[in-house]
């Protein structure tokens, strides 16, 4: 090869960024495996593949000639950078695992011809420096489509990452680049920036990560944690960011904004009646990844990095001691919440990567094996069912098989509860099917079978219900994705999948603010949703029920606002949902007349008890307790501010509200009624109307009402009225019995829940014994009640 050719390949080193230090082997190394076990990066990429090959044979012929204590195999005897050895290693299992005298490295990639370990100290990687890096013979240290190497010596304070050489085509879907260190997969946790918000010297947002290598054993004691494990249908679930819940100033916690800051606060979680905290997105992503905004972040986080790692930035410790801290503190946050009878959920972004479209950057995945872990288009394109660049190829074998093994990691060594999978309507979708076969094996017939298609049997939704490890554990489908697959009551489920109802959100919201057409629909609501889930053998607790999440309206902006308020996103107020089904009561604005405020607040219970006695798994969003406010902003992705922040001083403000909400989240454990474990039957359940026994479906009534049978409570009635028209209601009469008050929207708190211990319960209840006397009740507009039935004594 001449000098102008070899000028021409590649360098495997030959990212700009980064000084690689042109380090030899230690002086116990032979000086022919200099240009074997660990060639010069410049050397490897212009002799290629088969020099290397060539190498090998040549040096294994040399070590022959040796005496015998030279004539270890080839891949024992080079000395990493004096102290450490370099073996062949294994195949599996994928990522960095540390082993009796050392650390296996594996990592797939079908399409590389080249690959190297690069390792670095943390100083290194703040100078962007390898530290060292270990050149992979695809002869010794690969495996099929998997690059492996054992290091033998203490790496415990190093990190490391990945170069792989091979086709930079986008057209064709291929970016390997050796100029790239990526972030394998499976690290256990990232290391880049250590400061939330901060930027690396020099201003960059994307520094050089890198992943942590692990200890032989784990240091973190369990305290004998075992999982909750309850019924699903008798959680009550808290959807929080974990960010977001401690940050503001008011929260008065020694480390605001992470996992250790929140445990502080769990006990106001345990007290709110809350059993079950599903986190938004906490696996390692960039919040400075909108870089060319000074105040403008990726607060949720919905922009994954890597799987496995928790978010250092929400941790006390950061990059300290390489992330084994920042693991620590979110088993510490999981073990804490065990203590006080709370299961954790996780939002997992399984649906796409921040590595975006072709213009993001290479971080990871698309570096390895681009047109693996994503879907694309004949010509390279990626699809973008997420709505958020790429897609991931979820139904291809070796994501799949990475998805699992990484929702096992979380619950066996994070001790996590379960999963809320985000666009999940995307792990239903056919892989990139341009090659010969498709996502089962067998070819393709015809043009039956795109990219994207949705399949009736999903092979990784098959693999995670079936899956021996996972059984038990919570798994919710957000089953849609931005791809307009929508299919909320028809999820692939086996009977273990439960949906986010969307469609009881979009019921109960027109129902209660009084639109006609809807009191059926809203009863349907009330009973678990049988018309989506009962026909394909679900049950009323595979209905995750919500009026309000953290993607939309607060319930207080709900019933204060008829148009969203976005501009401070940046986006000319062109982001967001249109169609929010909200309603102002009158007036838009939180500046209104007196009545309106009231109306306003009579609505927030009205949600809030419709949430507590419908069938199936309620949810609320963080702050909705106590009215938290994002002034009609419905897409506050982009706020690490107050707009975000639980305000701990506006909780004590509301009082009222948040006194109630506590109670009634109280009366639906209570009540074994409010959480069957199947559909209510008529022997459980009689509808009323205005008059017990006569409910009225038509199109214009707003009046909807329930007497059910409970063996604790005896029995309870509930009704809605969202008509502007007061009523006097018919109870249906008990023999023996008399109805007794309980709760209604209708009064001011504290008398819109009646505990025993109120003072003057007894005078408030008399005050209305006229009524009850005759079996009838007088309810406001725009109001709920629940009455339980007494012994007549």
């Amino acid at each position: 090869m001449t000098m102008m050719a070899m000028a021409e390949v590649p360098c495997l080193c030959a990212r700009p960024s980064l000084a690689l230090p042109t380090r030899r082997p230690g002086p116990g190394t032979a000086p022919h495996l200099r240009g074997v076990a660990r060639l010069c990066p410049n050397a490897m990429a212009a002799r290629g593949v088969g020099a290397v090959r060539a190498a090998v044979v040549e040096a294994a012929a040399v070590v022959e000639d040796e005496d015998e204590e030279e004539a270890a195999p080839l891949e024992e005897r080079y000395a990493l950078g004096g102290a450490c050895r370099v073996l062949a290693g294994m195949p599996a299992p994928l990522g960095a695992t540390a082993l009796a005298g050392g650390v296996n490295f594996a990592v797939y990639s079908g399409g590389a011809t080249a690959a190297a370990l690069c390792l670095f100290t943390p100083d290194d990687l703040k100078a962007n420096r390898v530290t060292e890096e270990v050149l992979l013979d695809p002869l010794i240290n690969r495996t099929g489509n998997v690059w492996h190497v054992f290091v033998e010596g203490e790496l415990h304070d190093m990190l490391y990452g990945y170069r792989f050489d091979g086709t930079f085509a986008p057209e064709c879907g291929q970016y390997l680049d050796a100029s790239n260190i990526v972030v394998d997969p499976y690290a256990k946790a990232v290391i880049s920036r250590g400061e939330y918000g901060v930027r690396a010297p020099g201003g960059d947002c994307w520094p050089q990560m890198a992943g942590m290598i692990p200890l032989p054993h784990s240091t973190f004691d369990w305290q004998g944690d075992l999982p909750l494990r309850y019924p699903q249908k008798d959680l009550v679930i808290y959807e929080m960011h974990l960010r977001g819940f401690t940050k503001h100033a008011s929260s008065n916690v020694e480390h605001p904004g992470t996992f250790i800051g929140a445990v502080s606060k769990l006990d106001y979680l345990k007290e709110l009646g809350v059993n079950c905290v599903e986190l938004m997105p906490c696996h390692e992503f960039n919040e400075l990844e909108y870089s060319t905004s000074s105040s403008k972040v990726n607060f949720w986080g919905y922009s994954t990095i890597n799987f496995f790692s928790p978010m250092t930035r929400y941790t006390s410790a950061g990059v300290k001691n390489c992330g084994r801290d920042a693991i620590n503190e979110f088993k510490t946050f999981v073990r804490e919440a065990h203590k006080r009878g709370i299961e954790v959920i996780l939002d997992v972004v399984f649906n796409h990567t921040a590595e975006g479209n072709e213009n993001g950057p290479v971080l990871s995945f698309r570096g390895i094996d681009n047109s693996t872990y994503y879907m694309l288009a004949p010509k390279g394109e990626f699809y973008n069912y997420s709505g958020c660049g790429n897609t991931f190829n979820c139904n291809h074998p070796v994501v799949r098989e990475f998805i699992v093994d990484c929702l096992r990691y979380w619950v066996t060594e994070m001790h996590v509860d379960g999963f809320r999978f985000d666009l999940a309507s995307i792990l239903t979708r056919g892989s990139s099917l341009w090659d010969p076969v498709n996502v089962y094996g067998a070819p393709i017939e015809g043009d039956m079978m795109t990219t994207g298609t949705p399949l009736v049997t999903p092979a990784l939704i098959d693999m995670i219900s079936n899956d021996p490890i996972l059984g038990g554990v919570k798994l919710i489908a957000e089953a849609w994705d931005a791809g307009g697959l929508y299919q909320v009551g028809q999820f692939p489920h086996w009977n273990v999948w439960s949906e986010w109802n969307g469609k009881y959100r979009d019921i109960v919201r027109q129902f209660i603010k009084g639109t006609d057409g809807f009191s059926g629909g809203f009863a349907e609501c009330l009973c678990g949703s049988p018309h989506l889930y009962e026909a394909g053998g679900r049950k009323p607790w595979h209905s995750i029920n919500f009026v309000c999440a953290h993607d939309g309206f607060t319930l207080a902006d709900l019933v204060t606002y008829n148009n969203k308020y976005n501009l401070s996103n940046g986006e000319n107020n062109e982001d967001g949902e249109n169609h929010n089904l909200s309603w102002n009561c009158g007036e838009e604005g939180e500046f209104a007349r007196l009545s309106v405020r009231r109306l306003r607040k009579r609505q927030m219970r009205n949600f809030f008890v419709c949430l507590m006695v419908s069938q199936g798994v309620p949810m609320f969003y963080m702050g909705d307790e106590y009215g938290h406010t994002k002034s009609g902003n419905n897409n506050t992705y982009c706020h690490d501010n107050y707009v975000n922040y639980f305000r701990w001083d506006k909780k004590e403000e509301s009082y009222d509200l948040h006194r109630f909400c506590s109670l009634m989240t109280k009366f639906r454990k209570e009540c074994e009624s409010l959480g069957l474990e199947d559909f209510p039957t008529a022997e459980q359940l009689q509808w009323h109307g205005h008059q017990p026994g006569k409910p009225d479906w038509s199109e214009t009534s707003r009046f909807v009402a329930f007497s059910m049978k409970d063996e604790t409570k005896g029995e309870i009635y509930v009704a809605f009225n969202s008509s502007h028209l007061p009523a006097v209601v018919g109870l249906p009469e008990r023999i023996g019995y008399l109805w007794e008050p309980v709760v209604d929207t209708g009064k001011p708190a504290p008398y819109d829940f009646l505990t025993d211990d109120l003072p003057d319960r007894a005078l408030t209840v008399h005050q209305f014994s006229h009524f009850l006397n005759s079996n009838l009740y007088p309810m406001l507009s725009y109001s709920s009640v629940i009455l339980i039935s007494r012994p007549d004594v």
